[in-house]
Formats: C-alpha cells, structure tokens, sequence
C-alpha cells in the first residue's frame, strides 16, 4: 500500500467531521496492556517510517482515494489532504516520539506517542491509527515471543552446558516461517523481529528488509538442509544412498541437516547414519562438518529425546561438569515440526530430567513463530489521551464499567525509566528523562539505527548493560 489515504478503516474517512469545534491538537498513543508476557520488546516502528512517511501523498493519491471514498459510500476529506500536499509536500505534519528499538519495557506503558503538528490536520493523529499500530503490534509481538523464548533457552543451556549460553543460544531457534504467514511482508517484518534475538532463518524476506530497514548487510545465516522430496525421491531403498549423496555433496560445510523421518527415523539412525554410514559421518568431521539429524513427526518433545538418545548410543556422549550427557560436536538434533513457545520449554525441561544438556538440540519453528500472534497476544491499543480545544489541553480516555483493563491514560504522556522498572506519567509532572525520544517530525526521520545497535539494546537488557545510543 503506497497510498496513505487508503491505508486505513473506511470509518476513519468520516472522523474528521466528528472533533468537538476548535480542536487543533489530537495527541494518541499505543501500548501494551498486558498479555502473554508482562514485558514486550519494542520493535519495527523504522521500518514502517522508512516505508511509509517517506512518500509523500500527491495531488493523484487524493484523487484516488476520493473516488474510492465516493463509491463506497463514506466521506472523504479532500480539503484537508490536499492541504497536506500544497502546505507540507505531501509529507505528513505529524511528530512521534517512541521507545528506543530493543528496549524491553513492562506492559501497561505508552510505547509510542503521536500527535499534529499542523491545527488544520488535527484529525491526522487518529486516521493513521490502522497502519502504526498494525506496523508496531505485529513486529514487537514476534520479537518478544523470540525474546522470551530465548530466555528460556539461556536458562537451561547456563543449567546444563559448560560452554557460553549467549553464542549457543543464539543459533537455538531457527526461523522456518516464510510459508506458514499470510503475506511475504509479515515473513519480512516478523522475520526480522526474530532476528532481533537470534541469528538463524531460512526466511530469507528477513535479509532483505534488515538490509533496507536497519542498514544490515547480512543479519542471519542458514545452512545445505535437506526436505522431504530431496530424500523421498531416492524410493525407499535408497535411503541410506540419499543420506550418503547428503554427506558427500556438502563434505566441509559447517552444518548438513538431513531430514531423517520419512520412513523410520530410529531405523535410520541404527542402520544408516549410526550404521553403514558412521564412517562417512566421522570423516566429515575431521573435514569440519557437524551433521544434524532432523525428525519432523511425531511427538515434538518425546521424539527429539528419543532421538538425542540413540546417537549417544551410536556415537558416544560426554558427561560435562554439571552431570549432563553431551552428543559430540559433530552430531546435533534438529527438532522442527510443532514448535511453539511453549514446546520448547517442555521439551528443555524433559531433557534436564533426563540428563541431557540443552545443547545437544536446534529448534526450528515456523507459523509458531510468524503466524500465531495476534494483536491481543499483547493486548496492544492506539488510543487518543488529549486534545486541544479552544487553545487549552483537555483530558481524553474511555473507563468502560463493563471492562475495566480497557480503561486509557490521560494526558500528553512521558515514559520514565528506575530500578523498578518503567512507568508511563503525564508529561507535565515528569521529573528526569523521558524515555519516549522523537523519531519523526513533519516529514523528517529524526533517528534511525541499524539492528546491531538494536541487538545490543536487547542484549544488554539481558545482562543488565546499559542501553547502545542511536546510530
């Protein structure tokens, strides 16, 4: 959607006849209310500054979107967009002041604030309400679902592994969810927000909009991996040479992932990989390649421990210092069907029952990650807390007595940051910095900042660093 205009609910066309007379200022916001987890990580509001305000709305747009208006049966603003392209270049007269990107901040609390610049667009504030929040809901929800689980897999790794967590951890859940979205931008955009956390996709729309959005050459890496049709295609029979061809073709790459459950994956773990195969599979090793063998059916926490078990028995294990059984180097599991969130800490918490360090498994999750968010996962909300009328600032906010956790903040609002976590106030009685920076104002992105600055932000939440400066 390159037409503003229409990026937008058909009632919205009708706002602009609906403020009380004189109003000049309308002043918004989005939070969080709850949810889920009780902390979110905001992310994704450049990318759709970048995309979206950096077009200018044209004489041609209003049009359009005039004619659209007319035919299906809702006012339409003319004066006050054209306005917009003769006063401002079409650009929006609009300031925004957001959280910094990364930042992990308690539920409940403004994330973004926006209102006019210009009294005659007062009614703009609320009319883009559909593109900001859906831009800002969806990417914060996907990153922090992938913070929250990255969470938990560095638990368990400093638990049960002798090695660093964070560089383990940061190739433990692998993006799978490029075909299981509704659209290639929500593959883009939640990829993306994925990577915030980690570094393995196979969506490769995520790349593309790190490298546009966030100025990051190469934001995530993959390996050679076989499916389904690539072994299958060999019939039954020739499984174990499916396997060998595997083996041989990418002798030196870092990591070959073999699909292994077509017919009987403990079969082919007995016969062939564990098997006719062993010896391959130890001389790719000293070439450098770890082979990761990838059930995908079956129970998604019982089969990946099943399977973990009989390449112990095939390849051996070590016992680490902490009492935990640990394949080899050369061999992993790769456990990618039926992952969600919670999966994943079931299955951690099977494998510390059994003795068995978190890092002998990969994750991989596709619509579980991408797909299963909605805007009520966060309970995210745009509301409107103050206007202008008559020159004097006026309270808005709803306290519906049918449901009270949908009650909104009042007034122009600040975000304040203690060692007690974060709290939104009203702006006139904030006392030290606001944590909501300016990010756009009247047509101007005023800070923009690549992912790696972004990362560290997150990173440093999680060993209480402080935060990395806009780049």
């Amino acid at each position: 959607m390159t037409n503003i205009i229409l990026d937008t609910d058909s009632y919205k066309h009708s706002h602009f006849l609906q403020y009380p007379a004189g109003t000049t200022v309308v002043n918004s916001y989005i939070e969080s209310r709850g949810g889920t987890h009780d902390k979110t990580l905001f992310f994704g509001l450049q990318a759709w500054m970048l995309k979206t305000l950096n077009t200018p709305v044209t004489l041609e747009d209003v049009d359009n979107a005039a004619w659209i208006c007319n035919q299906h049966g809702v006012p339409f603003n003319r004066a006050g967009w054209e306005h917009i392209v003769h006063a401002h270049g079409g650009l929006l007269p609009l300031l925004i002041e957001a959280v910094p990107e990364g930042s992990l901040v308690d539920t409940s609390n403004v994330l973004v604030q926006v209102r006019n610049t210009d009294p005659d667009a007062f009614w703009l504030t609320s009319f883009i309400e559909t593109s900001l929040l859906r831009a800002v809901w969806f990417p914060t929800t996907v990153a922090t679902n992938s913070y929250f689980a990255k969470q938990e897999i560095l638990d368990y790794l400093k638990r049960t592994s002798d090695n660093d967590p964070e560089p383990i951890a940061q190739f433990m859940l692998h993006d799978f969810g490029a075909r299981g979205v509704s659209s290639e931008e929500s593959a883009s955009l939640g990829g993306l927000a994925h990577l915030v956390n980690f570094r393995g996709t196979d969506t490769i729309s995520a790349l593309l909009a790190a490298k546009q959005y966030y100025r990051e050459p190469m934001a995530a890496f993959s390996v050679p991996a076989a499916e389904h049709s690539t072994m299958t295609s060999w019939t039954q029979d020739g499984e174990q040479a499916a396997y060998a061809n595997m083996l041989e073709q990418f002798k030196g790459s870092n990591i070959i992932s073999i699909v292994a459950d077509s017919y009987d994956i403990y079969g082919a773990i007995e016969h062939h990989f564990g098997g006719a195969l062993k010896d391959q599979v130890l001389d790719n090793a000293k070439a450098g390649s770890r082979l990761v063998v990838r059930p995908d059916s079956g129970d998604p926490v019982e089969t990946p421990i099943t399977v973990i078990k009989l390449l112990m028995d095939k390849f051996g294990y070590e016992t680490n210092s902490k009492g935990f059984r640990v394949l080899p180097d050369y061999v992993r599991v790769l456990q990618g069907d039926g992952i969600t969130p919670a999966v994943i800490g079931t299955a951690l918490a099977r494998m510390e029952e059994e003795g068995l360090s978190a890092e002998n498994i990969v994750f991989g999750m596709g619509s579980g990650l991408l797909q299963q968010v909605n805007r009520d996962s966060q309970q995210f909300a745009m509301k409107c807390s103050a206007i202008k009328v008559g020159g004097n600032w006026r309270d808005v906010f709803k306290e519906p007595k049918t449901d009270l956790a949908k009650q909104s903040k009042r007034g122009v609002l600040a975000l304040q940051r203690s060692g007690l976590g974060y709290k939104t106030v009203r702006k006139d009685a904030a006392v030290g910095q606001n944590e909501l920076r300016p990010v756009y104002k009247e047509g101007q992105i005023l800070v923009t900042e690549n992912l790696e600055a972004i990362r560290h932000r997150a990173d440093g939440l999680r060993s209480g660093g402080a935060s990395v400066a806009a780049q």
